[in-house]
């Protein structure tokens, strides 16, 4: 009888597709395929389950509609990537919650081995109120911190396409979002895989 994984069984995808790696911090090594290049004990819950995007992809086109990923949402973040995955170019989106800043947050903390030369950019809404422009600045000066160098500009987007297409456009390698927009991303990367503006580049790192 086989025995599967507490999570798999949250999620829509075959079990075979899913890594689970358990680290506090990730190792410099890691490598998003295989969970020995970030191998560790002192966790009992993952910290980041990893599928392969292009695997997940061909599955979903395995039916006749767009499905969601998990069948219930779970804390513990999910990296989709590509085969060409690095984290040379963060995309981050912060929608001015706290629930997105402490998404950032988290990321940073998981992934700040791995960064450090990275390029990132981060996506803020062009309006929010007086009392977040505090938390702004300290994801600012946080993102800044761990990586190579930031870039802060201001856009209305509301949907993830939007993120998508300029994610597309400026050549980044990582959108770092809310598992808020996972049905929605799945349905745009069902209809969009390997068509005229398909990237073989960017990854995506959904988390609550």
């Amino acid at each position: 009888m086989e025995v599967k994984s507490p999570y798999s069984v949250k999620f829509e995808l075959p079990e075979t597709l899913l890594n689970e790696f358990y680290c506090d911090s990730l190792k410099e090594g890691f490598f998003p395929s295989d969970p020995k290049s970030s191998f560790c004990t002192t966790s009992v819950d993952p910290s980041l389950i990893s599928v392969n995007l292009y695997q997940t992809l061909d599955w979903l086109h395995g039916h006749e509609l767009p499905r969601s990923l998990e069948k219930e949402v779970c804390p513990i973040p999910v990296l989709l990537y590509v085969p060409k995955f690095t984290l040379s170019h963060l995309l981050f989106h912060y929608d001015g919650t706290p629930t997105s800043a402490e998404l950032i947050r988290n990321f940073i903390h998981l992934f700040y081995p791995l960064i450090g030369k990275s390029k990132s950019t981060i996506i803020s809404p062009s309006f929010i109120p007086k009392s977040k422009i505090k938390e702004e600045q300290e994801l600012i000066q946080l993102v800044s911190s761990k990586t190579h160098e930031t870039s802060f500009i201001k856009f209305n987007f509301h949907r993830i396409g939007d993120f998508w297409s300029y994610g597309v456009k400026h050549d980044c390698t990582l959108l770092v979002t809310t598992k808020g927009y996972q049905a929605d991303l799945a349905k745009i990367l069902f209809h969009f895989y390997k068509g005229q503006i398909w990237s073989d580049k960017l990854s995506f790192y959904l988390s609550l």
